[in-house]
């Protein structure tokens, strides 16, 4: 895989842990903060889709870890397709509807900031890293996340991934 697809594949699989961690259903405990019911270990499957035509499969594990009554979260995502794995760190913290937080991909050492909206099961996300953009939908329903993330003119084109909560 080339470096620039790796980049790429750092800041979708980045992207992937605040998405999946984020899109939070509207209804948690009164007064636990929306992080609380995602806290735990998560995994799913997806596809990778380069602007060359080349599509990989890739799988991905993820622990959540909520902090400060669920106003903020911790995140530890492991993905792998046939030819590449990462390894990534998160901290993500949200002010009303409005998130932010830093990615940090400790096999390559890179990284960049999220920033988005959220609201009801959806949230939009904008992840930056120092050569591109990507843009993510996320949708939660229950212990079930989709999310599909598009980057305009980058290598790696679109990522589209399923998650699932595993038993507590």
């Amino acid at each position: 895989m080339s470096l620039r697809l790796r980049t790429i594949f750092h800041l979708a699989a980045g992207a992937l842990a605040a998405a999946a961690v984020l899109a939070t259903p509207s209804a948690h405990a009164e007064g636990a903060g929306p992080f609380e019911i995602l806290a735990g270990s998560w995994s799913g499957n997806g596809v990778i889709n380069t602007s060359d035509g080349v599509h990989e499969r890739v799988r991905c594990n993820a622990k959540y870890v909520s902090q400060s009554g669920g106003r903020s979260l911790g995140i530890d995502l492991r993905c792998a397709s046939d030819s590449y794995k990462v390894e990534f760190t998160s901290s993500i913290v949200l002010a009303g509807d409005a998130l932010s937080g830093n990615w940090f991909e400790s096999t390559r050492r890179v990284g960049g900031k999220i920033s988005g909206r959220a609201s009801g099961n959806q949230i939009d996300i904008r992840a930056d890293g120092d050569t591109f953009t990507a843009l993510l939908n996320v949708k939660t329903q229950g212990t079930h996340q989709t999310f599909s993330l598009s980057s305009p003119g980058a290598k790696l084109s679109q990522f589209s991934i399923a998650l699932n909560r595993a038993a507590r």
